[in-house]
C-alpha cells in the first residue's frame, strides 16, 4: 500500500465516524492536501533539515567531494525559483541549502530602507524572512504534487499507469532544505541574541550562524572598522543559541561560528583574566603594549596592565577602542575558530580578504591540528573581484614558475587585468578553470563543508533589471522582454512562464472544486491566456 492510498483510508475512517455531518468531505482530496502541506510548523522544518545537514557533515567527513552550496535569497520567492530549479536541473535538491544573509535583509527588507550591514534594521525582519522562504518552498511542493495529483485523475480516467504516478506521489522529493541564517553578532547582548535565535529556530531555522564582533559597533566581514569581542562574550552568545535550540527540542541544531579577526584590529573591552594563561589571557597578549617602568610612565586617563610578567599600557585610540598589534591576525583567527569549537560550535566561517585556497587552507589545518573535524562554511563573495584575484594569482604563479608574462599587465595595473581583450589569453583561462574549480578544490584542500555566495540575487536581480531597462525604455521595445525574458523562460521550461500557475491559481482552482463541487467558480478554463504557453 503506498503513503497516499494509506493516508486516504485513514482519512476515509474518520471521515465515517462523523456520519452524515462530513458526507461532503472526501478523504483523497483530504489526503492530497495533507501530503501538499507535509511541515505544519517552522519547528517541524528546523528539525526535519537539522537532520539533513547533520547527516550531510558526516556524508562530508567521509568524502570531501560531497561538499554543500547555497546561495543567499532575500526573498521567498527568489528562495522558491533558486530551489525549483536545482531540482528541475540537477534533478535532486541533496546538498543544496538556501542561505540568509544579514546583508541583504539591511539592504532589501528594512522598513527604514536600504541601510548598511551595520545591524541597523529590525531584528523581527529575520525570522520574517526565514518564515516567508519556508512559505513559498512549501507552496512549490503544494504546486508540483497538484500537477502530480491531476496526473494520478487522468490515468485513473484513461486507463493509464496508476502506479506509476502514485510511486511519483510517494518519493516526492520536498524543495524544503536547510537554512543557514545569519543574526549578526546577536544583535545585543546574550539574552536578546538568545531570544532572536529562538525567533529564528521557531521560523524555521536549523543553522544559526553568529559573528564574534562587537553586537553595536558592527561592520560588514569586508569592510574596515571591525571591532572583535573577548572570547568569554562571544560563547556565551553560542550557549545562548544552543539554549535556545535545546529549549525548542532541536537538540542537533547547528551553530556556525563567524570569526572577522583576519580583517578586525580593535576591541572594545580589556578582558579580566582569573588565572594565568585563560582565555582573557591569552586575548590580552594579542594587544598592542608599551612597556612601563611605574605611574610616572602614565598620562592622565592611561590603563595599565601586566601581560607576561611586564608591567604595561596598552594602545587606546582617541575612541576609546584598544589596537591590537599588527601580525596578529592568523593567531587570533585560530584561538577563536578552537576556542568556539571546543565550546560549542559546530562548523567555522573564516572571513578572508580574497578567495585563495592555500590562504584558507593554511588557516583551517592550524585549527585541525586541535579540532581534526573542524569543517568550514565560506563566503564566496561578490566583494571579492574574482576575476581580478585569480588572474593575479596565475600571474605571480608564472613568475615563481620563470614563465614569460611580458605581453600581460603587470600587478597593480587592475585595468589591464580586467581589459576585455584579456578575456581571450591564455592566464585568462587558466584563471578561470581555478575558479571553475575553487569550490571542489576549497572542500577538498580547505576542510570547506559548505560554499555560499552571500548576495548574489541581490546582483541578479540589478543585472537582468539594468538589461531589461536597457532595451525596453530604448529602440527595441516590447522586443527586449519577449526576447531577453519571455522566449528565454519558454526554452528554458521555467514555471515562471506560467506565472498564474507559479503564484497559486491552479491550486485555488483545485480548492474550490473541493469546496464547492460543480459550483466552484474557477479562474482556469479554455479562455486562460496560459494556455498559450
Amino acid at each position: 500500500m503506498t503513503t497516499y492510498t494509506r493516508e486516504t483510508d485513514t482519512l476515509a475512517t474518520l471521515c465515517q465516524s462523523q456520519g452524515s455531518a462530513w458526507k461532503a468531505i472526501n478523504p483523497e482530496y483530504a489526503s492530497r492536501m495533507r501530503l501538499q502541506n507535509r511541515f505544519r510548523t517552522g519547528i517541524e522544518i528546523a528539525q526535519y533539515t537539522a537532520d539533513v545537514m547533520r547527516e550531510d557533515m558526516a556524508a562530508y567527513d567521509k568524502d570531501t567531494s560531497q561538499y554543500t552550496q547555497s546561495l543567499g535569497c532575500w526573498h521567498g520567492f527568489t528562495a522558491q525559483q533558486m530551489m525549483m530549479a536545482i531540482k528541475r536541473h540537477q534533478k535532486t535538491t541533496k546538498r543544496s541549502y538556501v542561505y540568509l544573509s544579514g546583508w541583504m535583509v539591511a539592504a532589501l527588507r528594512s522598513a527604514f530602507g536600504p541601510l548598511p550591514d551595520q545591524s541597523m534594521h529590525e531584528k523581527t525582519s529575520v525570522p520574517a524572512l526565514i518564515e516567508e522562504i519556508y512559505t513559498f518552498l512549501k507552496q512549490a511542493d503544494a504546486r508540483e504534487l497538484d500537477h502530480l495529483f491531476n496526473e494520478l485523475d487522468e490515468a485513473k480516467a484513461n486507463g493509464g499507469d496508476v502506479q506509476a504516478v502514485l510511486n511519483k506521489i510517494d518519493n516526492f522529493e520536498t524543495h524544503v532544505v536547510p537554512i543557514i541564517a545569519d543574526i549578526d553578532a546577536g544583535f545585543g547582548n546574550e539574552e536578546a541574541t538568545y531570544l532572536l535565535a529562538k525567533k529564528m529556530i521557531e521560523a524555521g531555522a536549523c543553522a544559526i550562524q553568529i559573528e564574534n564582533q562587537v553586537s553595536d559597533a558592527k561592520q560588514c566581514g569586508h569592510q574596515a572598522g571591525k571591532v572583535t569581542v573577548p572570547h568569554e562574550d562571544f560563547l556565551a552568545k553560542i550557549n545562548a543559541v544552543r539554549y535556545a535550540f535545546l529549549e525548542l527540542g532541536i537538540d542537533n541544531g547547528i551553530i556556525v561560528a563567524r570569526t572577522d579577526s583576519l580583517g578586525a584590529s580593535l576591541t572594545q573591552k580589556v578582558p579580566v583574566s582569573q588565572t594565568p594563561g585563560d582565555l582573557a589571557s591569552q586575548y590580552n597578549a594579542f594587544l598592542e603594549t608599551t612597556p612601563i617602568n611605574g605611574v610616572d610612565d602614565l598620562n592622565e586617563g592611561d590603563t595599565a596592565m601586566k601581560i607576561n610578567g611586564q608591567l604595561c599600557k596598552p594602545t587606546r585610540l582617541e575612541n576609546g577602542l584598544y589596537q591590537f598589534r599588527e601580525g596578529t591576525e592568523k593567531d587570533r583567527v585560530v584561538l577563536d575558530c578552537v576556542t568556539s569549537l571546543q565550546s560549542g560550535a559546530d562548523l567555522l566561517w573564516i572571513e578572508t580578504e580574497k578567495p585563495h585556497v592555500k590562504q584558507i587552507a593554511e588557516l583551517v589545518n592550524r585549527v585541525k591540528e586541535q579540532v581534526p573535524d573542524a569543517k568550514l562554511v565560506y563566503n564566496n563573495s561578490p566583494s571579492f573581484n574574482w576575476t581580478l584575484k585569480f588572474r593575479e594569482q596565475v600571474y605571480q604563479q608564472w613568475v615563481e614558475e620563470g614563465k614569460d608574462v611580458s605581453a600581460y599587465p603587470t600587478l597593480g595595473d587592475n585595468k589591464g587585468f580586467m581589459a576585455p581583450e584579456m578575456d581571450a589569453t591564455e592566464l585568462a583561462a587558466e584563471a578561470d578553470v581555478l575558479v571553475q574549480n575553487f569550490q571542489r578544490d576549497g572542500a577538498r584542500e580547505a576542510g570547506i563543508f559548505h560554499h555560499l555566495i552571500t548576495l548574489p540575487t541581490y546582483h541578479t536581480a540589478a543585472l537582468s533589471t539594468d538589461i531589461l531597462s536597457e532595451g525596453y525604455f530604448g529602440d527595441m521595445g516590447m522586443l527586449a522582454y519577449v526576447r531577453d525574458v519571455q522566449r528565454q523562460e519558454i526554452r528554458r521550461e521555467q514555471a515562471s512562464v506560467k506565472h498564474q500557475d507559479l503564484a497559486g491559481s491552479n491550486i485555488g482552482d483545485t480548492h474550490k472544486e473541493y469546496f464547492s463541487g460543480e459550483n466552484a467558480l474557477k479562474a482556469g478554463g479554455e479562455d486562460n491566456t496560459m494556455n498559450q504557453f
